[in-house]
C-alpha cells in the first residue's frame, strides 16, 4: 500500500509540475495607445489564440514581417496582414448590431516580427505563445508510472528426446 501511495503521489507531483510549466507560456496583452511588437526567432513559432477588439471604427490587424527570407523575386522582409481582430459587440438582444464573430487562430514561423498597431478609440486584446520548433532525430524518454507491478509468466519448454 505504501508503494502504491508513493507512486501515486509522485505521478500527481509530476503532473502538477508539468501543468505549471506549460501554463506560464501564454501571454495576454491589452493594446490601447502603443503598438505591440513580438519578435519570433529562427526555429520558433508564434501561436496567436485570441485577438479581439472592443470599440473603434477601424479593425485591429496583426501584421507580420518575415526576416531574412526572400520571395520569388528576391525581395527581403515581406510584410502581410495575417489576422484581423474579432469585434466584440457589448449590446444584447434586439439592440445588438452584429452577430458574434468567430475568433480565429494563426501560427507564424520565425524568423519574423509580428506587430499589432493601436486603433483609435478601441481596446485590443491578444493572447499568444512562443513555441520552439520540434527538433527531429532526438529521442524522447517517457516515464510510465504503474501503480502495481505486472507479472508475466514464462512458459517452460520441454526438450523432445532425439532418436
Amino acid at each position: 500500500m505504501k508503494i502504491f501511495f508513493g507512486r501515486y503521489l509522485f505521478a500527481c507531483i509530476l503532473l502538477a509540475a508539468t501543468s505549471l510549466v506549460y501554463a506560464g507560456e501564454f501571454k495576454s496583452r491589452i493594446i490601447t495607445s502603443s503598438p505591440l511588437m513580438i519578435t519570433v526567432p529562427d526555429n520558433h513559432f508564434l501561436k496567436v489564440t485570441n485577438f479581439t477588439q472592443e470599440g473603434g471604427v477601424d479593425r485591429g490587424v496583426l501584421t507580420v514581417t518575415l526576416n531574412g527570407q526572400t520571395d520569388q523575386i528576391g525581395q527581403i522582409g515581406q510584410t502581410a496582414n495575417v489576422l484581423t481582430a474579432s469585434r466584440i459587440d457589448s449590446s444584447t438582444g434586439s439592440a445588438s448590431q452584429n452577430p458574434p464573430e468567430i475568433i480565429n487562430q494563426v501560427i507564424i514561423a520565425g524568423p519574423a516580427q509580428a506587430t499589432v498597431a493601436p486603433v483609435l478609440g478601441a481596446t485590443l486584446f491578444i493572447t499568444y505563445r512562443k513555441l520552439p520548433e520540434e527538433s527531429t532525430g532526438t529521442s524522447t524518454t517517457v516515464v510510465v508510472v504503474s501503480p502495481t507491478p505486472t507479472v508475466t509468466p514464462t512458459p517452460t519448454v520441454t526438450p523432445t528426446p532425439t532418436p
